[in-house]
């Protein structure tokens, strides 16, 4: 912490909230995910998103960002393959089939594995173009090259995973209260085809970048 000042630290945080809270893919995602399955199930996908943002934060701080952006090809790949798959879901969930979907003749939960939803949020953190836009102009100026880069950068991403965790509790409980309003029979399927046409645009989102 003694590597960072602490008028360097009240710039950074607000900034970097401020970039957090504003709804883009991965907020989009923690809302559609708590309206269909709920907070508790849906911290597996904010965990596999805070990987995604911890390796988009370390890569773009120590430059690899510039190698990806000079050869995009398989950058773009991984963009349109994660597009099309949360695209994919996003039509489940609309048609109230599928694992996310909330069914409408009981309140059991048919989920995604654990693996599957850690999978979904680390994908759309890593093929996120904006969020790498974000980091490659808004981190390196918080780094003092005069000082060792590890510790500051240590610092800094432990402070945006937590805001980034405290902004994606906020959306996944946006979602819940929505769920709690409706969770009888058309309800239902209203809350399946909310939370679909969200994801759906999330993939749209990601593929077009």
């Amino acid at each position: 912490m003694s590597a960072l000042n602490v008028h360097l630290l009240s710039a950074f945080i607000p900034t970097f909230f401020i970039v957090s809270i504003t709804p883009g893919m991965c907020m989009t995602l923690s809302l559609s995910l708590g309206i269909t399955i709920g907070v508790r199930r849906a911290l597996w996908m904010m965990a596999g998103e805070l990987v995604g943002v911890a390796l988009v934060a370390t890569a773009a701080a120590v430059g690899v960002a510039t190698f990806m952006l000079r050869y995009p090809t398989a950058f773009i790949v991984f963009r349109y393959a994660g597009g099309l798959y949360l695209g994919w879901l996003g039509i489940q969930l609309w048609l109230s089939r599928g694992k996310l979907a909330m069914s409408e003749l009981d309140d059991s939960p048919k989920t995604s594995t654990r693996l599957q939803l850690a999978l979904q949020g680390f994908v759309t953190a890593i093929a996120n173009p904006k969020g790498w836009a974000f980091f490659i102009a808004l981190l390196p100026p918080f780094i003092d090259g005069k000082l060792p880069m590890a510790p500051q950068l240590t610092v800094l991403v432990l402070m945006i995973l937590g805001l980034e965790f405290i902004c994606l509790q906020l959306y996944a409980h946006g979602g819940r209260k929505l769920r709690n309003a409706l969770r009888q029979g058309a309800g239902v399927r209203t809350l399946n085809r909310i939370a679909g046409s969200l994801m759906i645009g999330v993939g749209v989102w990601l593929a077009l970048g």
